[in-house]
């Protein structure tokens, strides 16, 4: 019988490698809803960024108003600044270049600080008419009534007796009319005593009598009914 002979125990060596397959990467599903949102938004900045710079290039330098103006007043240089403003085409405002032609003009309206300055608040229109005349009337606080007077405004003024002058009856004989004039422009109460100075444009008939009057301070002012304006 035939022993087979054994084969000698192979030694153990170290294990073979085996290969590593590469790691499976899921591919990312693209959602074009949020590609196109990402495009707008990329090209609504582009084109916000170029409004905001062709707004803030074009900015014109216009005329303002700094100080009180009333109606019929002459502007003055110090009543007008200036600034740099992005307008929009419908805001027809004067421009800085124009300074020089303004300053003189009357205000048609009355200015308030802090607007911008349009061409149709102004006039070139002198307040005082052919075959007027204009006459400063002072007025004591009490003589000033409450309701604001403005430029274009129409009054009366009326003669009243002196202190020791008898008032007249309403039928007496030389009864004296009242004058009517037109106010083109109010002064500012003067320090202490609180007088006014109106300036009133009368008839060139009326205004010697009238000039008279407030000589010996006997004249009170009555203001006409709302819508008495010429």
């Amino acid at each position: 019988m035939s022993k087979t002979q054994a084969q000698p125990p192979t030694p153990a060596g170290p294990a073979m490698a085996q290969p590593v397959a590469p790691p499976r990467v899921a591919a990312r599903r693209r959602r074009p809803g949020v590609i196109a949102l990402c495009v707008l938004l990329i090209a609504g900045g582009g084109v916000g960024g170029a409004l905001l710079f062709l707004e803030s290039g074009q900015r014109s330098q216009v005329l303002t108003v700094v100080r009180d103006v009333p109606v019929g007043e002459k502007v003055t240089d110090q009543d007008l600044g200036e600034a740099s403003v992005a307008l929009d085409p419908a805001v027809k405002a004067v421009p800085s270049a124009d300074r020089d032609r303004i300053v003189g003009q009357r205000a048609a309206v009355a200015l308030k600080p802090g607007s911008l300055l349009s061409a149709s608040q102004l006039t070139t229109t002198t307040l005082l008419r052919q075959g007027e005349q204009l006459v400063p009337v002072g007025l004591k606080p009490e003589q000033v009534p409450a309701s604001t007077l403005t430029p274009g405004m129409q009054v009366q003024f009326v003669r009243v007796p002196g202190e020791n002058q008898p008032a007249k009856g309403t039928g007496d004989e030389g009864q004296v009319q009242p004058v009517t004039a037109r106010v083109v422009q109010v002064g500012r109460p003067a320090p202490g005593s609180g007088t006014v100075v109106v300036d009133v444009a009368a008839a060139s008939t009326d205004a010697p009598e009238l000039a008279a009057w407030v000589s010996t301070g006997n004249v009170r002012l009555l203001v006409d009914a709302p819508g008495g304006r010429s």
